[in-house]
């Protein structure tokens, strides 16, 4: 079965890449062959089933199943215009893993690591100032006040300003 994606005249309005259109397409297809019916014909008892597969077969991550549900459901709600409960087919909660902190020995092994000066200046910078890798990467000279000992980081994380 072959189904058209969010990325027909209606989907370039709502700004899907492609990506994002052919991972929608393939977990209809994926959803349609596990019940061998086309998607229109499946209800949430269905979804709810599809669901409890992901997790307990498949053992899929609560992201990746939500992100199957996003494509289910724009399905349904967009192209079939039906209705959509949250409360029939709960959202997965994500896990929230605390980061791995290094020790200091750890750091120091990490910088001596560094092949050539300009990387080992690159480490002890983002581990300095906590700079996302990113916002490293584009910093210039003119964002470096020595005198006041601040880097001043444009167009961060969400597009923010910031001074480190």
């Amino acid at each position: 079965m072959r189904f058209r994606g969010p990325n027909g005249p209606k989907g370039q309005r709502r700004n899907y890449s492609q990506h994002t259109t052919r991972y929608y397409i393939r977990t209809l297809e994926d959803f349609a062959r596990r019940f061998n019916r086309p998607p229109d014909r499946l209800g949430p008892r269905h979804i709810r089933e599809y669901q409890a597969e992901l997790f307990q077969k498949q053992k899929l991550s609560a992201g990746t199943v939500t992100n199957r549900l996003a494509a289910l459901r724009f399905f349904y709600v967009k192209t079939l215009r039906k209705a959509w409960s949250i409360a029939e087919t709960p959202y997965p909660k994500k896990t929230h893993r605390l980061p791995t902190i290094l020790s200091q020995e750890e750091v120091a092994r990490l910088i001596d690591a560094a092949d050539t000066p300009f990387h080992r200046t690159l480490l002890i910078t983002l581990y300095a100032t906590g700079l996302r890798c990113a916002e490293l990467t584009h910093l210039k000279v003119s964002d470096v006040d020595s005198k006041r000992m601040v880097i001043r980081v444009q167009g961060g994380k969400w597009r923010k300003d910031r001074d480190v």
